[in-house]
């Protein structure tokens, strides 16, 4: 059976962390999209993914999420949250135990306040608004539920994919947390559907 991934932002080269067979993307640039048959545009601000519900075992994020923002509110007075809809739009694509694999920066770091279009500040805790046992975004539209396979902090020039680290990779990895170097929180979820 064919496996397929799924890289949300995926600029010109959609990342494949779980080695699948099929890689897609989608990106909101129409260089990227026009430069590969299997990357797709959309702006998941406000469109939905545009796949098929359960079309993918995985999906990935790097710097991405900071992107989307949280809240917006039209002329008319009406609010949406398009991350919680894009974290819908992510369960929806993803089978029962799909794999959702996003890196981003985190607060407190600069990382994730330098860059004049991060509008969606992450902290350690958010995924908890997505995962068992409580799954609380639930009051602001969320639908899905995901199981937390691990949250850290990670500095992604030694830790950016879901791999075994080398020796000296390691050392650097206790050296950068030592000396506070981890700026970006790595988020592994699975997607939990009843």
């Amino acid at each position: 059976m064919t496996t397929r991934h799924l890289d949300l932002g995926c600029g010109m080269v959609p990342r494949n962390p779980y080695r699948r067979d099929e890689v897609w993307g989608v990106d909101i640039n129409p260089q990227a999209v026009g430069s590969l048959e299997a990357v797709r545009f959309a702006n998941l601000s406000i469109e939905k993914i545009p796949f098929d519900s359960e079309f993918f075992d995985s999906v990935s994020a790097y710097d991405f999420l900071e992107h989307v923002p949280r809240v917006i509110t039209s002329a008319t007075g009406s609010t949406r949250f398009p991350f919680v809809e894009l974290m819908n739009e992510v369960w929806r694509v993803l089978p029962a135990g799909g794999k959702f694999y996003a890196v981003t920066p985190g607060y407190p770091r600069p990382e994730a306040f330098t860059d004049p279009t991060h509008v969606n500040t992450v902290t350690r805790w958010t995924h908890t608004y997505f995962a068992l046992p409580h799954c609380g975004a639930s009051p602001y539209g969320f639908n899905g539920c995901f199981r937390v396979v691990r949250v850290k902090w990670i500095r992604p020039k030694y830790e950016y994919e879901p791999h075994r680290l080398t020796l000296p990779q390691r050392f650097r990895k206790v050296r950068d947390f030592v000396q506070r170097q981890n700026s970006h929180l790595l988020w592994e979820l699975e997607a939990v559907k009843r």
